[in-house]
């Protein structure tokens, strides 16, 4: 059974037990908490779908809360409308104020984001307050209680509030199994490596914030509705509202479908117990509990308790340890022949790039010929992981232009570059830790197909190009130096790459792995894909390319075929040193 199916199934099964509940229950006390359970495990996955899966952390969440609280109960006051059209309105309020918010605050990143968001929950209750909205009572209805929202069996407010647990479960769900998902665990584990396989970052984040901020308005207004009747600018925007939210995430486990739901039916039966209990001794007794059961979590389960349970599971059903895995391979004869270099691909002209006054590249320029492996090399510090930061949109030149295909291509972000055909590859290989090796690819997978059926094939044959589809279910950690290198080179296979820039791909490799590598640079050549390579290692880098560049203190000073280049005396005084000089130089036997 695939898990998109085990996971409706998953929803079918927590819908039944929430509805055996309600219709369980007779207290109405009893019912109270199940609402709460409820509303706060929905508030925990909709804050979950931005900062658990896109690790934008928000401790600003409850401005959504809030706004789709006062938006429903203004609506009724002023316009006499229905509450379950102001949830709507509401709903649409939160994502309008989720892109104003989020255009400025997404240009910052890690803690400098999150505490960025604190100030807009702070900015609406002040505004609340200067209305004159201290204090707002929903208008009773009692000739039209259902029309309103006013219902006398708390039955009711339970099934509302299961409601929309189950619509915002199906929405996450919807999201982890889709392209978005994958693009935001990317961008959480590695904001880089994403936007080089084509992961437009500012707006994936966008789309998640706002898919966020529609359910936890709505779960806000019936909040107001089934709990406090009367609505504070403290009790829908104050800061026990993100703490509740932050404290059944964390609990549960942050990232997955179930851990808010987890961490809500923990935490809030017995913090509404112990307060029910303990609150006229103890004034403040659930501000202590979230307190001490964050603690408990950072202590001995950080990861949560979805991912410590299940990854004590999944250890205990671990096969015992296999022998060795061969080093995969590449078969020289199952190379076709390379065709030979074609029109120009990317031109490169006068591109100059420093920093704080250090000229890191002066005015640099050449041309990548489609169908060839050029080598760029040079001492360390020359420029070149500069140069390829440029080319493929990391870096913007304060001078010069790259053309891709005809298009100037200067300025443009990495996944825009992606989308048009150029891959990327790190000389520290960059992955996402905590996806498969076969999630891994998919990432680069989706930019060509929105669809994860199709997604997936392509990620397995790119891994079965590499020689990795054995280990497609394997996590990075588990891996050799030459399996991530050959899965970071599927992955950016994966995005149907016209022109790959490998930066160092034979760094950290035995001599075998090495054979491995540059027979599998030929192959993607022979396939019709352009190499451009940084590397150290002479000797396997005259066997691969057909042109070299040479760069030094940021200068290109030589360029043309291999033989000729290490034969150059300002590459040797530069470069290869006084060995490569005396070979050169020696006369012919």
């Amino acid at each position: 059974m695939s898990s998109r199916r085990r996971g409706w199934i998953a929803i079918a099964i927590v819908v039944a037990v929430g509805l055996g509940l309600s219709f369980a229950l007779q207290e109405r006390y009893h019912h109270r908490i199940l609402t709460l359970v409820f509303v706060w495990a929905t508030m925990g996955l909709a804050w979950n779908i931005i900062s658990g899966y896109g690790g934008q952390t928000s401790f600003g969440h409850q401005a959504f809360f809030g706004i789709g609280a006062y938006t429903t109960l203004l609506l009724i006051i002023k316009a006499g409308l229905t509450p379950w059209i102001g949830m709507l309105a509401g709903a649409a309020a939160a994502v309008g104020a989720a892109v104003l918010i989020g255009f400025p605050t997404f240009r910052l990143g890690g803690i400098y984001f999150a505490l960025a968001t604190l100030a807009y929950p702070l900015i609406f209750r002040i505004v609340m307050e200067f209305l004159g909205y201290q204090e707002v009572a929903i208008p009773m209805e009692r000739e039209r209680a259902a029309l309103f929202m006013q219902f006398t069996d708390p039955r009711a407010y339970d099934l509302l509030a299961l409601a929309l647990l189950a619509a915002t479960l199906a929405l996450s769900h919807a999201i982890e199994t889709s392209r978005l998902g994958y693009w935001l665990r990317a961008l959480k584990e590695n904001e880089a490596a994403a936007e080089a396989m084509g992961v437009d970052s500012f707006r994936v984040k966008m789309i998640g914030y706002m898919l966020s901020a529609a359910p936890a308005a709505l779960v806000g207004a019936v909040y107001a509705h089934a709990i406090l009747f009367v609505v504070t600018p403290d009790g829908v925007f104050g800061v026990l509202v993100t703490v509740q939210t932050l404290t059944v995430s964390l609990v549960g486990g942050i990232g997955s479908l179930w851990g808010p739901l987890i961490g809500a039916a923990l935490m809030i039966p017995i913090s509404e117990t112990l307060d029910a209990t303990l609150g006229d001794r103890l004034p403040g007794i659930q501000g202590v509990v979230y307190g001490l059961a964050l603690v408990a979590i950072i202590l001995f389960a950080p990861e949560g308790l979805y991912w410590r349970v299940r990854n004590a599971i999944l250890a205990r059903r671990a096969p015992a340890p296999r022998a060795a895995r061969p080093m995969p391979s590449v078969p020289v004869e199952a190379i076709p022949a390379a065709r030979p270099a074609g029109a120009v691909l990317m031109e490169v002209r006068d591109v100059s790039k420093a920093f704080i006054g250090l000229q890191a590249l002066f005015d640099v320029s050449f041309d990548v010929r489609d169908g060839e492996i050029l080598g760029i090399i040079g001492p360390n510090g020359a420029g070149k992981t500069t140069l390829f930061n440029v080319l493929n949109g990391f870096l913007v030149p304060e001078r010069g232009q790259v053309r891709f295909r005809g298009e100037a291509t200067t300025g443009l972000r990495p996944s825009a570059l992606c989308r048009r055909g150029v891959g990327r590859t790190f000389q520290v290989v960059r992955t996402f830790p905590h996806m498969t090796v076969l999630d891994n690819v998919m990432v680069g997978a989706f930019v060509r197909d929105r669809a994860e059926a199709p997604a997936r094939a392509r990620a397995l044959a790119a891994l079965a190009l590499v020689g990795l589809a054995d280990r497609a279910d394997a996590v990075p950690a588990g891996l050799t130096t030459l399996e991530l290198r050959l899965m970071e080179l599927a992955r950016c296979m994966a995005t149907a790459p016209r022109l790959v820039l490998l930066d160092e791909p034979l760094a950290g490799l035995s001599g075998d792995g090495i054979d491995v590598m540059t027979s599998m640079i030929r192959r993607l050549r022979a396939g019709g894909t352009t190499v451009a390579i940084i590397e150290h290692t002479m000797q396997a880098l005259l066997r691969l390319a057909d042109r070299l560049v040479v760069l030094d203190q940021g200068r290109r000073i030589a360029e043309g075929a291999p033989v000729d280049v290490t034969r150059d005396p300002a590459v040797i005084e530069a470069y290869l040193g006084k060995k490569w000089l005396r070979a050169a130089t020696a006369p012919q036997t």
